[in-house]
């Protein structure tokens, strides 16, 4: 894949280029990305924060993670798409939902996270990375 690459929320009223590489596709299944996405599990790219050039208006969503840290989600203000998700501690990164990209080639993720809450009927496949919780 080339980069840049474009994405948007459903509406188009935020959009953003991603100028390199995810470090990270990994597949969340915990019980709030499970809500998240109304689905088995949620899909985030980990990228350099400064890898994002984004226009437009997000509003944010904090709540207080399992380990005490805090995850400020971001999102659309009049779709709610969700764009990404990022924890203070770490600044220099964001958790970018790959789903919201113009061409979903790129997703494929390599890692599965809090598996312990996986739904029964959802099989891993081989050759990924496996962690119970968060690594």
């Amino acid at each position: 894949m080339d980069y840049p690459i474009n994405g948007q929320c459903q509406c188009g009223q935020v959009r953003y280029t991603l100028h390199k590489a995810p470090i990270a596709i990994a597949a969340c299944h915990c019980k709030q990305c499970q809500k998240l996405s109304t689905s088995a599990f949620s899909l985030t790219a980990m990228i350099d924060k400064d890898a994002l050039e984004l226009t437009g208006e997000l509003k944010a969503f904090r709540r207080q993670a399992e380990s005490g840290n805090q995850t400020i989600a971001m999102f659309c203000p009049t779709c709610a798409n969700h764009i990404y998700h990022y924890s203070p501690s770490y600044p220099d990164k964001l958790m970018l939902k790959p789903s919201t990209l113009d061409n979903t080639e790129i997703i494929e993720p390599t890692i599965h996270v809090w598996t312990r809450e996986k739904q029964a009927w959802y099989q891993l496949p081989d050759n990924v990375m496996v962690f119970d919780t968060q690594p």
